[in-house]
């Protein structure tokens, strides 16, 4: 038997179970979804959201990738974060980085990983905004260790950023802003941040909705 083959048996085993305990549970889990998290994590396949957290289908929205990264430019990124956040009205936004996570890494170095280098150089740019910091940090482990919470942190803050969480903030004081970091050693999650709605950020990054839904652009930037 081929290894994807066993996923499909699986898959089938799996369903069984699930109708045996509740004749009517894909009728439930079809009806509708209303999770209350929104889990942004690293694409590893030893973090899956489900598992390490104990929650069920239906219960957590995710959105995975490289470094479990926010990006202003991810289109993919933010359009999961829109829906999220203004359609499933989630109430709390986790970001799930790992120790021992292989972008980080990666962006420590100065090796050529061809396409993925663009990517990773969200991840350089908090090492430079921390610099100081890092250098300070004498044993190799240690100093990956922080770059991994760091860069959770500054994820967390781009979030709090965002038109998207600013005006959820506004209107209905939620969403609740998470920075996590999952041992894979101890299989623990381990809290690093926490920005609650409405808090205090940078006054450059604020945004008045006040003002007309979309304002005009600049005549220097008008064609």
């Amino acid at each position: 038997m081929q290894s994807y083959q066993k996923l499909l048996l699986a898959n089938k085993l799996w369903a069984a179970e699930k109708l045996e305990l509740d004749a009517g549970y894909f009728d439930d889990l079809a009806a509708d979804q209303k999770p209350e998290f929104l889990w942004i994590g690293c694409a590893d396949s030893r973090v899956p959201a489900n598992e390490v957290t104990g929650t069920h289908p239906g219960e957590i929205f995710v959105h995975r990738n490289v470094a479990n990264l926010v990006v202003h430019t991810d289109m993919n990124m933010l359009s999961v974060l829109q829906y999220a956040v203004e359609v499933l009205k989630v109430k709390h936004i986790l970001v799930v980085g790992h120790y021992g996570c292989g972008g980080v890494k990666a962006a420590m170095t100065n090796k050529d990983y061809g396409l993925i280098n663009k990517w990773l150089r969200n991840i350089k740019d908090v090492y430079s905004k921390h610099e100081t910091e890092m250098k300070a940090i004498e044993n190799d482990d240690k100093r990956f260790d922080k770059l991994v919470e760091l860069n959770v942190m500054e994820q967390v803050k781009n979030l709090s950023k965002t038109t998207i969480v600013q005006k959820a903030w506004k209107e209905r004081n939620y969403p609740h802003l998470h920075g996590w970091v999952f041992d894979l050693h101890t299989g623990l999650i381990n809290s690093i941040i926490e920005i609650l709605p409405g808090a205090e950020i940078e006054s450059i990054y604020q945004y008045d909705f006040e003002e007309t839904p979309t304002a005009e652009l600049p005549q220097v930037y008008q064609h």
